[in-house]
């Protein structure tokens, strides 16, 4: 959930998708502006913390990235649930990843918040001469599912800050209709 009072909100964000799918690897560009080739792999969880100022409003985000690997999937409810925005990311060089990240979608639907904030995240945008996954598919996706859609690159940034910048906007316009704890 978001908390909200005095103009301050505090969210718990989720990253969820297919090992290698570069969730770290987005989560590190944006919390400490880093870029690491190769990344280990994450083992369980692991957890950051960001705060952004926003106009009139300060938010706190208590990021967990999820590991991708098959046998830490168990795991991922006690991460995302009382989630405030989740972020679904896949590499668009690969279809696996993509139908992997459908099913994560499926996933929150089903047992997330309902007011969960979603954000389907195309990562890897800088490899465009391996794409698998076309751009039009999966904002047809999005739409369908009431997810938003950006394609990003944590490489080179992309769209990496404006993807958390996006959520906050969601999670101001939800706390402003009340659909956010105060």
């Amino acid at each position: 959930m978001a908390t909200i009072g005095n103009n301050n909100i505090n969210a718990k964000l989720v990253l969820l998708g297919d090992m290698g799918a570069g969730k770290s690897s987005l989560v590190l560009r944006f919390v400490k502006g880093q870029f690491f080739e190769f990344q280990e792999s994450t083992i369980g969880a692991a957890f950051f913390a960001q705060t952004l100022a926003l106009n009139d409003a300060t938010v706190k985000f208590e990021i967990w990235d999820t590991a991708g690997q098959e046998r830490y999937h168990s795991l991922a409810p006690m991460y995302y649930r009382g989630a405030a925005a989740a972020i679904i990311v896949y590499d668009i060089t690969s279809t696996e990843s993509f139908e992997r990240a459908k099913k994560w979608v499926q996933e929150l639907q089903k047992q997330g918040n309902p007011n969960m904030v979603t954000a389907l995240a195309g990562n890897k945008a800088d490899l465009e001469d391996k794409r698998r996954v076309t751009t039009e598919a999966t904002r047809t996706y999005a739409e369908e599912n009431g997810l938003f859609f950006m394609e990003t690159s944590a490489k080179t940034a992309i769209n990496v800050n404006d993807i958390f910048y996006e959520i906050v906007l969601k999670l101001k316009n939800l706390g402003a209709s009340g659909s956010a704890t105060q």
